[in-house]
């Protein structure tokens, strides 16, 4: 006798627009700084000290994040951004995950054009960061603070302090830090008001 019942189709589903259509431009913007010897970065894709009467200087004021030095540099981002990002998505919305890439886009790229003028910053890691703290926050209830959240800022945020003192290397250890701020801050007001 014959099964009548029809097993289950197993599909592909895109369960996290914004995710994957941020990492589809950081990887466009990786081959296409890679093929032009990193010109795209100079041009489009770092923040620097630069002249503000030039357009592009506003306009890289958020795609900084989009643009990575190399690869590796890409590869170590996007695994934050795609373990993270879904589950961020999930939680609060394509629009408000969206504005929290712009936000900490910003807030990074508008120190270091201030602070810092002779460093061209460019990768996600101040998102990472960011989605790092926000993700500790998904538990948040008005009056208690997750002691998850209090362990992830002493250890990546600690993490970075150290770094920043101790090792010197190409990391721009700030805008981790200052990622990590804008995540808690942006976890604590979406908790609040649910909507950025």
């Amino acid at each position: 006798m014959e099964n009548t019942k029809s097993k289950p189709k197993i599909k592909i589903t895109i369960n996290a627009p914004v995710t994957l259509a941020f990492v589809t431009a950081c990887l466009g913007a990786t081959i296409l700084n890679t093929i032009t010897m990193g010109l795209a970065n100079r041009f489009f894709f770092s923040v620097f000290g630069s002249s503000l009467l030039n357009p592009l200087t506003y306009i890289r004021l958020f795609t900084h994040v989009i643009g990575h030095a190399d690869f590796e540099h890409f590869f170590g981002n996007m695994t934050y951004i795609l373990l993270l990002g879904p589950l961020i998505e999930e939680k609060y919305g394509p629009k408000n995950f969206f504005k929290i890439i712009l936000i900490t886009a910003f807030v990074t790229g508008i120190i270091s054009f201030i602070f810092f003028p002779n460093i061209m910053l460019c990768g996600a890691s101040g998102v990472c960061f960011a989605l790092i703290l926000l993700s500790s926050m998904t538990g948040f209830k008005n009056g208690e603070i997750p002691i998850t959240l209090i362990i992830v800022a002493i250890v990546y945020i600690g993490q970075q302090i150290i770094q920043g003192i101790f090792v010197v290397d190409n990391v721009s250890n700030l805008s981790h830090i200052i990622g990590g701020i804008v995540g808690t801050v942006l976890g604590f007001k979406l908790a609040k008001d649910k909507e950025l």
